[in-house]
């Protein structure tokens, strides 16, 4: 029997027919949708006059656009409000559960979906977003779609899809104080480059992923389409059992211990080819940031901004169009350089995790009187997390203001938009031209980065904070 690789046993596990030089017909095990991309969707079956062909595999929460203040008011915003009751009546109206907003169990999709136990090893996800990469972290295939493919889905509980090529992306040795699963993934696409993974599907392995948490590894995944992955994914293991074991339920599982006997069969056979490898070394990993308006443009936090490639005009010309755009120049240390806005939630470090780290350093210090804080929980499990282990008091403790969950300044479809001009540290995915509202300069970093530019008001290496005891990996 040929060796496979984890990718190909998932895939070839969900092909209902392969079209000849074409894309298989793959079936798709769960199906999340939000209130931004699926209202179209449901338009084309009302035209068509057809349902939703399997509405307990598809799960709705509202999330993208929801305001993170006054969440028991009316929402001003007429889009939101208007794509928030879409949602509401197309789930009522096909049969779909649906966590909107208030809902206890409500949140960002790719939060909720592990914790309340919809995300499985084995399993094939899609969403309409394109972070929908996050549950590979479970090993599963888990990708974005489009508007019309969320119309196919609701209407077959399949997906027309070529089949990507295959990367493993190796990570081995020990990670040093301050370092996390986001500078890892911030490290190899600013190796790799924003195009590095066109095409590909990625498994990461080695002792540096396996070592990670699980919330961990689904910020590593999540940020697998930044270096034009198709998707991420991570096999599972007893880190990711024991995370299963620990939720209070799993929906349509009466006995786990039976499923994990199947799951610890999901790896990639020890022969199995890849199209294409990498290996890199954690011990060379610092904590990063970005400096420029893509995620490839990282540094370490302690580095100088590259000089422009004068080989290629083009590339220099865009490259330095983008540095002007961030105010910056090349050969510059960002170290010092003063801040203005700190947002730490998202989908990529919006866990209980990330909250726990950011206040690690946040205990028994003050925010900087120069710098607004978005600190903005993942899901409602997560507030409440945040608030019986007393975060939400040290974060006040500190002059912070706590908001209510959703994706908030990561794309600013919300009020929580940075201004014109202004810098924000960011935990979110994206630092692209105006993606924390018009204008807005952004800069990706971790948890720890976050908490460190939030209490000095300036680029800060998150280090100087913290001890080798307390030092936490996420």
């Amino acid at each position: 029997m040929k060796a496979k690789t984890l990718f190909d046993k998932i895939w070839d596990g969900h092909i209902v027919n392969s079209i000849e030089d074409g894309p298989d017909v793959l079936y798709i095990d769960r199906h999340y949708i939000h209130e931004v991309t699926s209202p179209q969707a449901f338009n084309g079956l009302r035209e068509r006059g057809i349902s939703v062909f399997r509405p307990g595999k598809t799960i709705a929460t509202a999330d993208h656009n929801i305001p993170t203040k006054d969440q028991h008011l009316q929402i001003r915003d007429e889009l939101s409000r208007n794509q928030v009751e879409r949602l509401s009546e197309n789930c009522r109206k096909y049969g779909i559960e649906l966590f909107g907003l208030n809902h206890p169990k409500s949140g960002i999709v790719h939060v909720i979906g592990p914790e309340l136990g919809y995300t499985l090893p084995g399993m094939t996800i899609v969403c309409g977003d394109s972070h929908t990469s996050t549950h590979g972290a479970f090993g599963t295939i888990a990708f974005g779609i489009g508007t019309s493919e969320v119309e196919m889905v609701l209407a077959t509980q399949c997906i027309l899809q070529p089949k990507p090529k295959k990367m493993r992306i190796t990570v081995n040795g020990n990670l040093h104080k301050g370092v996390t699963s986001k500078d890892i993934i911030m490290y190899i696409i600013s190796e790799i480059s924003t195009g590095g993974a066109t095409g590909y599907f990625v498994e990461y392995s080695g002792s540096a992923i396996t070592s990670l948490s699980m919330e961990a590894r689904m910020t590593i995944c999540n940020m697998s389409i930044e270096m034009g992955a198709r998707g991420g994914l991570i096999a599972p293991d007893e880190t990711t059992f024991d995370y299963l074991r620990k939720l209070p339920s799993i929906p349509g599982i009466n006995d786990l211990e039976s499923s994990v006997n199947q799951w610890t069969k999901l790896k990639s056979d020890p022969d199995a080819s890849f199209d294409r490898e990498l290996e890199f070394d954690a011990g060379l990993i610092k904590p990063m940031i970005t400096y420029g308006t893509n995620p490839g443009m990282g540094m370490a936090i302690d580095g100088s901004i590259p000089m422009a490639d004068n080989k290629n005009n083009e590339a220099s010309s865009s490259y330095l169009k983008s540095l002007d755009y961030m105010g910056f120049k090349p050969g510059i240390k960002l170290l010092g350089h003063p801040i203005d806005y700190v947002f730490i939630g998202s989908c990529t470090n919006g866990r209980i995790e990330d909250f726990r780290a950011f206040a690690q350093i946040i205990r028994g210090r003050k925010k900087a009187a120069s710098v607004t804080a978005l600190i903005v929980p993942g899901s409602k499990k997560v507030e409440e997390q945040m608030a019986s282990e007393g975060l939400i008091e040290v974060f006040k403790n500190a002059g912070f203001e706590v908001r209510q969950p959703g994706c908030s300044s990561c794309l600013a479809m919300n009020e929580d938009k940075i201004p014109a001009g202004k810098y924000s540290v960011s935990t979110s995915n994206r630092n692209f031209e105006g993606r924390q509202g018009p204008g807005a300069r952004t800069m990706l970093a971790s948890p720890f980065t976050a908490a460190a530019a939030a209490i000095t008001g300036k680029i800060s290496d998150p280090r100087e904070f913290i001890t080798e005891e307390k030092n936490v990996k996420i």
